[in-house]
Order: C-alpha cells, then sequence, then structure tokens
C-alpha cells in the first residue's frame, strides 16, 4: 500500500490531480523505459550480444589509435559465457505496470524532488493503455504534497502552515522593466479553503 501513498492527494488539501488517459500505441514510459520484461537470452540473444560488444571494442580502438587507453577485445567464448549468465530486455507483450510517484531528496531528508507522475500501464501487443496523474504545477505540487505528506502533524490547515513555512514555493523574478513578479505556488496547488 506505500505504493500507493500518492492517492492521499485526492482527498488532501491540495487540489485533486486530473487522470489523463492515453490509448495507442506504446510510447508512455514506465517510467524510464517502454513496457518490458527480463528474460534468460537465448543462444541466438546471446552470441549477437557478444559479437556486438566485441565489435564496438574493436571498432573504439580503431577511431581512437592514439588514446593511452584501449579497450581489451576478448574472445567470442568469454563473453558469450557472460552474456549467458545475464538478462535481456525484451518488449512486453502483455502486460500491467504500475508506477508509484517518482521522488528523490537532494541536499537534506525535506528536500524534495519530483521525478516522474505516476501512473498505471497496460500492454497488449503493440498497444497500450495509460491512465497517468496529472497535478497542476507538477513538480511543485508534488514537492510540497511530500513536505505536506511526510513533515508535517496536525490538523489540515497547521500542516498547511507548517508547509508555507518550511518549504516555501515563493518565488521572485525580474522583468527588464525592473518591475518585480511575485508568485506563490501555493496559491495555484491548494483548495480554496487553504490558501
Amino acid at each position: 500500500m506505500k505504493r500507493l501513498e500518492y492517492l492521499k492527494a485526492f482527498n488532501s488539501p491540495f487540489k485533486r490531480p486530473k487522470l489523463k488517459w492515453y490509448f495507442g500505441k506504446v510510447a508512455i514510459g514506465t517510467p524510464y523505459f517502454l513496457p518490458r520484461r527480463w528474460v534468460k537470452p537465448t543462444h541466438q540473444m546471446a552470441v549477437e550480444a557478444a559479437m556486438q560488444e566485441i565489435a564496438d571494442a574493436e571498432d573504439w580502438n580503431n577511431r581512437n589509435p592514439n588514446s593511452d587507453f584501449k579497450h581489451r577485445v576478448r574472445s567470442l567464448d568469454e563473453v558469450y559465457q557472460e552474456k549467458l549468465r545475464s538478462k535481456f530486455a525484451v518488449p512486453k507483450k502483455i502486460g500491467f505496470d504500475f508506477v508509484e510517484l517518482g521522488w528523490k531528496t537532494k541536499w537534506s531528508s525535506t528536500d524534495y524532488r519530483f521525478e516522474w507522475a505516476p501512473l498505471i500501464s497496460f500492454v497488449f501487443f503493440k498497444w497500450q493503455i495509460a491512465v497517468i496523474v496529472i497535478a497542476p504545477e507538477q513538480h511543485h505540487y508534488w514537492e510540497a504534497w511530500l513536505y505536506y505528506q511526510r513533515d508535517t502533524k496536525g490538523t489540515p490547515k497547521e500542516r498547511i502552515e507548517q508547509c508555507k513555512e518550511g518549504f516555501t514555493l515563493t518565488y521572485i523574478s525580474h522583468k527588464k522593466d525592473g518591475t518585480k513578479n511575485v508568485i506563490d505556488y501555493y496559491d495555484l496547488i491548494l483548495k480554496d479553503k487553504y490558501k
């Protein structure tokens, strides 16, 4: 259930995210790559991968004759045996992917960084149906929501005040004519009664 924690955003002081539907050829990553699965290689897959690795090493050495670094060109059998112990990514033919909210912390435990939106993907041969959770001002929304969810206590109103103090979203930009433009993203991501 921890993977579905982002669903709490639908019933929070933050505006409700929208659901964006996609139906078409496989095109939506889950999150970085198109839907895929890992398989043990067949003999043919291992041979082709080994030959490609050897060709790449030889090509690099040929293109960089003056370099102090040279790729060691290993034997086909050595590379083939290594490839047999590997797993290979192949496109998923049929299946589901559940992608949780992607985030990380940067400089401190409360310096949240948004990486990708949650989504559910279903692949059927070359077709994909995906439902993506889209929030207003995605980066600011999910970063502030994570702070709200993980680092505040009290009533929703008190927690939002803690967010505004500890995780400010006020930005100032200067125009060429010298005027300042101040924007507080909390005004764009919170429900009206919590602004």
